[in-house]
């Protein structure tokens, strides 16, 4: 399997950064090594003095699918749940001023925090509401539907270069209120009001 990520789909996310706009999906990949399971501890790497946060709408492929039109998008997940996207910010800034790629600080093992996955049923995936609490204080407040670019566009995109198979992960992009994290801090993820996601940093 395969950690399919979106970077800047959310434009204060773009902003806070102070990154150019995209005029298509910025994509980029993470290996399975990067995943950590719901419950498990995130270990921050002795390379970064800067890890952040960037929490983001997961969705699980459930079949092959090659160049796949958007309105047939839907029918290639039918779960979703909450990733935190952990990201040497430090490491990052250093690589993208070289104009290097940036795996090193995006693609580290555990770096794909992964929630518990529910059914897409009952959600609007284009109208829903996700947030983290961290140590108990709203970070991060997205709304799905300001995403620049929605999940089917997204999957119709990404599936014109890379072949998605099953159990493929999609990371659909963070919204603003990026952070640092430190030893001790508590991290809990919901959608809606249902908590699908915690960790604690050590």
């Amino acid at each position: 399997m395969k950690i399919i990520c979106i970077g800047r789909n959310y434009a204060a996310h773009i902003d806070e950064l102070n990154n150019e706009r995209p005029s298509e999906p910025v994509i980029f990949i993470k290996p399975d090594s990067a995943l950590l399971r719901n419950g498990n501890p995130f270990v921050c790497p002795d390379f970064s003095q800067n890890i952040h946060y960037e929490l983001e709408l997961v969705v699980k492929i459930k079949k092959p699918g090659k160049a796949i039109p958007r309105a047939f998008a839907p029918d290639y997940y039918d779960e979703v749940s909450l990733g935190i996207d952990m990201t040497a910010r430090d490491v990052q800034d250093t690589l993208k001023a070289k104009g290097l790629p940036w795996e090193k600080s995006k693609a580290f093992d555990h770096s794909a925090v992964i929630g518990t996955f529910r059914s897409k049923e009952g959600l609007t995936l284009n109208n829903c509401r996700f947030r983290l609490e961290k140590n108990g204080q709203i970070v991060q407040d997205g709304h799905t539907s300001m995403m620049l670019w929605s999940v089917d566009e997204i999957i119709e995109h990404v599936s014109q270069y890379f072949m998605l198979k099953t159990g493929d992960y999609i990371y659909t992009g963070t919204p603003a209120g990026v952070g640092q994290i430190a030893s001790g801090d508590q991290l809990v993820g919901f959608l809606e009001d249902q908590e699908l996601l915690q960790t604690t940093v050590i």
